[in-house]
């Protein structure tokens, strides 16, 4: 019996580079969402406030504003509803595989060392906050009727959270999607 070696195409690095990213996408979107609940937390509006926030895309908002003021009123930063933000997990998720597999095809497509993926990472992050921050939420807000909570998500988070929560999740997506793509080859 013989056996076929498997050439490497333009086409099969495309395809992993999408699948790679997509998976680095997930990692991402957690690291990214760790920082977001920290920095929700010591600004004393709950740890887990971002999950309930980003749940309220197609859920009801109380659950937001009840993290908020438990946290603001009561001291009880860790007040959570665990079906909402559990939600809200699957849908950051979701949307970092979406962010993390256009990543994987541009970096499928280049050969660069580790500290240029940390360059392309974060400069892929600075894309994904304008994205989110002036289509993609806005857009969802719109279509979803999710209202001001979507739609106003940069400016509730604070802008500068903001932005460093998507530094964080551009620059670990693009190097751990760089780092499959290399072990793969």
């Amino acid at each position: 019996m013989s056996t076929t070696a498997v050439r490497s195409t333009p086409r099969t690095n495309l395809t992993a580079g999408a699948a790679y990213g997509a998976g680095a996408g997930v990692v991402a979107s957690v690291a990214m969402g760790m920082y977001a609940m920290v920095a929700s937390y010591l600004k004393d509006t709950g740890f887990f406030t971002p999950l309930h926030h980003i749940a309220s895309l197609v859920a009801d908002p109380s659950s937001m504003v009840d993290s908020m003021t438990a946290h603001q009123m009561e001291g009880d930063g860790f007040v959570v509803t665990a079906g909402v933000a559990l939600l809200g997990a699957v849908i950051h998720m979701m949307t970092g595989a979406m962010y993390g597999a256009v990543l994987g095809l541009a970096v499928a497509r280049l050969r660069v060392g580790t500290s240029a993926l940390a360059g392309i990472g974060l400069a892929y992050g600075a894309l994904v906050f304008v994205m989110s921050a002036f289509v993609g939420l806005p857009l969802a807000a719109t279509v979803l009727d999710a209202g001001d909570p979507i739609a106003d998500m940069a400016s509730m988070a604070g802008w500068w959270t903001f932005l460093v929560e998507h530094l964080v999740f551009g620059l670990v997506a693009a190097v751990l999607v760089g780092g499959a793509l290399r072990k793969r080859a």
